[in-house]
């Protein structure tokens, strides 16, 4: 059954093979568009009723049934059958094969254009919410560890080379900031997926006297895309704003698998995690490789590519609906998926690392303390310059000596920078988005 097709003839080879060409994965994915389908068909039915476009009985039956179908989607019984094209023609199918003629009133004043638009707008929403919250647990768990080790020093790098000290608060803490940006691109793709295109049909309206006020209300839509035209052309640009989130949170992960690997190594031996957690080589007993992290770093590297992948696919199209659109699901759908079990993966290693508190005593790390050896001659009255040119002959000369490191109070005052401003921005971001 397809939605679009005028008569029952069996198709020939040739058409068989074009329908399998057609279709390509988007059976797979349309499984998990299924509840959408069905939501968005109940508002779609609730709003034909409210412009008498169907009878109050008629409604009662459709109502009736598909939320039939919608509890057989959630206990996993529902499925595409063969020779059915999408989850749309599923549903109507199945309405038909219950209901009749009353069955197939459910498309009235719909395309298939805004219905798998509005399938998408409300998957994507829901898949938002979710990865909120996770990225909320890892802001939390990160949050805890940088006011739990704020006072344990770290050396800090830049160039790969040693720089100033640092602290594993501060380390931490970055990381969590940085998920708070990440945030707010997650709740601009939020915004953009949360308005609702239906009524819009192939890109044109139509002429029924549709009532999108009433669905953008049903369907809990912030508000609705006014313009026809628009509402088909944000097909691609929702899902591309949405990768571009999704690419924030895994640009976080992977730079934060990266300094976990490093660290990690017998260099560095800054931290280290339970051997259960960790993987052995099949020739040399002694190592304990950072598996975990390498394949966070690569499913978020691949992640991160994802926009680019969505631009070269939308780049050079037209405003109306084009096929090409069908396979931004393939692309984008996955990612949630993929970087939900990265968030996972990253909180369960957090919650068993363990840390190397006396790093700063090796003697590569005697230069880390350059820096407050030249502001420790600027407080004693020493011109900056001065005081900079005085230090480096030390190196230099190999005589540099500094009996006042930096202590653990100020390490802690450091780690300990803004915690409460941050944890409040992320609350705020979380509150906005879940209501």
């Amino acid at each position: 059954m397809k939605l679009w097709q005028k008569e029952n003839a069996a198709p020939n080879k040739e058409a068989l093979l074009v329908e399998s060409f057609t279709s390509g994965k988007d059976k797979e994915f349309d499984i998990l568009l299924a509840e959408a389908d069905v939501t968005g068909s109940l508002a779609h039915a609730a709003m034909l009723k409210q412009i008498k476009l169907i009878s109050a009985s008629d409604f009662l039956a459709l109502e009736k049934e598909l939320k039939t179908i919608l509890e057989k989607i959630e206990a996993g019984d529902f499925k595409i059958e063969d020779g059915i094209e999408d989850v749309h023609s599923q549903v109507e199918f199945m309405l038909t094969q219950e209901l009749g003629e009353v069955g197939k009133k459910i498309h009235s004043g719909r395309s298939r254009n805004d219905q798998v638009l509005l399938d998408i707008k409300l998957y994507l929403r829901s898949q938002l919410k979710n990865l909120a919250k996770e990225v909320l647990s890892l802001f939390e768990s990160l949050q805890k560890l940088s006011e739990a080790h704020k006072e344990v020093l770290l050396p800090g790098y830049t160039h790969m080379q040693v720089a100033m000290p640092s602290s594993f608060g501060l380390w931490f803490g970055a990381f969590a900031e940085s998920l708070v940006d990440d945030m707010e691109l997650l709740l601009a793709a939020y915004h953009v997926s949360n308005k609702n295109p239906l009524g819009s049909g192939a890109g044109f309206g139509s002429s029924f006297p549709l009532d999108r006020a009433t669905t953008t209300k049903l369907l809990g839509f912030e508000s609705m895309n006014h313009n026809v035209v628009y509402a088909q052309m944000s097909r691609g640009k929702t899902e591309k704003v949405c990768s571009f989130a999704l690419a924030g949170i895994a640009s976080t992960l992977s730079k934060l698998a990266m300094d976990v690997c490093m660290y990690m190594g017998q260099d560095f031996n800054f931290i280290s995690f339970p051997d259960h957690l960790t993987t052995g080589s099949s020739i040399m007993p002694h190592k304990k490789n950072p598996d975990v992290f390498e394949l966070i770093r690569a499913r978020c590297n691949r992640i991160q590519a994802l926009p680019n992948e969505l631009t070269l696919l939308l780049s050079n199209l037209p405003s109306g609906y084009h096929r090409d659109l069908q396979l931004t699901k393939e692309c984008l759908f996955p990612a949630f998926e993929n970087l939900s079990s990265c968030i996972k993966m990253t909180n369960l290693m957090l919650e068993n690392i363990s840390l190397n508190r006396n790093i700063l005593e090796a003697p590569k790390y005697k230069y880390l303390w350059t820096v407050e050896a030249v502001n420790e001659e600027v407080l004693n009255g020493v011109p900056f310059r001065e005081a900079y040119k005085n230090v480096g002959k030390a190196v230099e000369d190999g005589n540099f000596k500094f009996s006042k490191p930096l202590n653990h109070t100020h390490a802690g005052s450091m780690g300990n920078l803004c915690t409460s401003e941050i944890k409040a921005k992320m609350e705020k971001l979380q509150s906005t988005l879940q209501t």
